[in-house]
């Protein structure tokens, strides 16, 4: 959807890192949990919930679970992205990002609370981040001049109070998330739906601009007015009963600072009353603009919706049983560790919560005639944003798109050896450190037969051909220096007595020097490059004999570790009697190990009419032009 606007594609990567990131600290929190408990299982778990507090891995478990879920439900100080993720389509927006997705996070801390709830760490936490949440986002939600901007803002803040209620834990606290779950779902999911007909209908969503539309779009107007009284808790809808429980739970918390938990509860649903009717009333009141004249009702499978929810509102708020006796009883009771029995009541009498709630609902709308949108604000909140984690989320974004472009130019530039240089010291450092960790090496040279003479000229010949081999810049000497080393290397197997594997690689060496003669007749004429500097030379030189010198020492490590001669003497002693061969190579290679020879030799093959098909269209291309 719009996925030509810069600012649609930037929103959606922000919500698919966040959100993913999120995913996976809280995969490797539900690893952790399963490795202690020992099973994966919801129930298993809950069985195993003391087990899980009192291990030493509780904290960790704790962090992880948090940051997954708190990405989730877009709690602070990961609450930016949902903000931005509103420049989806309304109908997405009203679904995912208000009433299901969102919610998932909050599904997930309430059915880990049996698990791992009941403790300090877990109630403050959850008290801490929701109550800043819900508190910070619902004052933002009244600075904000666009109307998804003012529902995004609402939304994070009651996801912050259903954070902040199952952080209360206590059995009143649970019966309110369940209920202002449902509450906030029908009257914000109203409310998106207005605001999209409005913002189809008008080409804008600028509270500055919108005004008078209950005269061009009556029955839009009856559906957001409807939803933002149930939001703002009117008596006889199902939000006055929702903020009621919400009061009794902070009222009724144990061991708690029950004043300030009640205060920051109050604040936060008087900003809400206030945004809710910046939604819901404030474009539909005042004069028309002339520009909106031809504005029309759209057609009725648009806005009959929005009235349907908005009237379940207050459906609910006559007979709130339908919702507490099938959906909030099932949902505390699963929650609960012990049967909890409550009933939904239109009417609790005259006390302190019907008071908190007459408070909110006359601070709110004082609140709502007081503030008017305008561009002021929309300045102001510009430049508060430079400073916020979504800033910082940017900042941290592009660092780390310039580190990517200096790791990639460093590890992936182009040049075969640059790949091989940094292959090879990982290699060696590998290698190193298994060497230093096994412990000293010694050698035992009453184990080592002494060099003769033919072997030191022979190994002088290899280091003389290798020199030349890398230094010079003929190719045909280049050849010449290669199969040198070949056959220096056939020597000292002739030496060691393998005649077989000497005989095998002369036969290879001289092959190879013969195709490579043949090939040079084709190919053009020897790059000359310049000179490397001294340091790239001295790097490689340093990389080269360390190589060499770890191989060395790997090679005499191999003597100090006892080996068995098991293999061996099998194929030694059954060579002749099972396979009738007398060359224990060969018989190795064609009978112990046939098919493992006969697969090499399919893979030759594959490769060598790979070759030949190259050719093959190399020449039918030339004879073509």
């Amino acid at each position: 959807f719009n996925n030509e606007n810069a600012d649609s594609r930037k929103s959606a990567l922000t919500a698919l890192a966040v959100t993913g990131l999120g995913g996976f600290f809280l995969l490797a929190g539900l690893v952790i949990i399963s490795q202690v408990a020992g099973t994966y299982s919801i129930t298993g778990l809950m069985e195993a919930a003391d087990i899980i507090k009192n291990h030493e891995l509780y904290p960790v478990i704790l962090l992880l679970v948090f940051i997954g879920a708190f990405t989730k439900s877009a709690q602070f100080p990961f609450h930016f992205w949902l903000p931005g993720a509103m420049k989806a389509p309304t109908p997405v927006s009203a679904y995912l990002h208000s009433a299901t997705m969102v919610k998932a996070g909050i599904f997930l801390l309430a059915r880990f609370t049996p698990i791992l709830g009941g403790t300090l760490e877990w109630s403050y936490t959850l008290m801490i981040v929701g109550g800043f949440t819900m508190l910070y986002t619902a004052v933002h939600a009244l600075l904000r001049t666009d109307l998804k901007s003012v529902l995004a803002y609402s939304t994070i803040s009651v996801l912050g109070i259903l954070t902040f209620l199952i952080g209360l834990g206590t059995e009143e606290a649970l019966i309110a998330a369940s209920v202002f779950l449902v509450v906030h779902a029908l009257y914000k999911a109203t409310l998106f739906l207005v605001t999209g007909i409005i913002d189809h209908e008008t080409g804008t969503r600028d509270l500055t601009e919108l005004s008078g539309l209950r005269k061009v779009l009556p029955p839009i107007f009856i559906a957001g007015f409807l939803a933002a009284l149930s939001g703002a808790g009117l008596p006889l809808s199902f939000g006055f009963i929702g903020k009621d429980l919400v009061y009794e739970a902070t009222l009724h918390a144990k061991d708690m600072p029950v004043f300030y938990l009640t205060l920051v509860a109050v604040a936060t649903n008087t900003c809400l009353v206030a945004s809710g009717f910046m939604a819901g009333l404030r474009p539909f009141t005042g004069s028309l603009p002339a520009q909106f004249n031809d504005v029309h009702l759209p057609d009725k499978g648009m806005w009959v919706p929005p009235i349907i929810l908005a009237l379940l509102g207050f459906i609910f708020g006559f007979f709130p049983q339908i919702i507490g006796k099938y959906l909030a009883a099932a949902a505390v009771n699963i929650l609960s560790p012990a049967p909890v029995e409550f009933e939904l009541k239109i009417w609790h009498g005259f006390n302190t919560v019907l008071l908190l709630s007459v408070l909110t609902l006359v601070v709110g709308t004082v609140i709502y005639f007081i503030n008017k949108p305008n561009k002021r604000q929309a300045i102001f909140v510009a430049r508060f944003d430079r400073f916020t984690m979504q800033a910082l989320f940017k900042r941290s974004w592009a660092g780390f798109n310039r580190f990517s472009t200096i790791y990639s130019n460093f590890l992936h530039n182009g040049f075969l050896r640059s790949y091989l240089l940094k292959i090879i010291i990982f290699a060696e450092l590998l290698l190193a450190y298994e060497l230093i960790i096994g412990g000293p090496i010694y050698i035992d040279y009453s184990q080592l037969s002494p060099i003769s003479l033919y072997e030191g000229v022979n190994v002088l010949i290899l280091i003389a051909a290798l020199y030349l081999t890398v230094t010079t810049s003929s190719r045909l000497t280049a050849v010449v220096g290669t199969s040198v080393i070949g056959y220096a290397i056939c020597l000292m197997f002739v030496f060691y007595s393998a005649p077989d594997l000497a005989m095998t690689q002369f036969t290879i060496d001289t092959l190879t020097v013969v195709l490579f003669v043949f090939v040079l007749f084709n190919l053009p004429s020897f790059l000359m490059v310049p000179n490397s500097n001294k340091l790239s030379v001295a790097r490689d030189a340093v990389v080269a004999l360390s190589f060499g010198g770890i191989l060395s020492l790997i090679a005499i490590k191999v003597l100090q570790v006892p080996t068995s001669k098991a293999i061996s003497d099998f194929y030694g002693e059954y060579a002749y009697t099972l396979a009738k061969g007398k060359n224990v190579v060969n018989v190795i290679l064609v009978d112990f190990r046939g098919i493992d020879t006969m697969f090499e030799i399919v893979v030759l093959s594959i490769a060598a009419l790979g070759v030949y098909s190259l050719i093959k269209l190399r020449l039918k291309t030339s004879e073509k032009e």
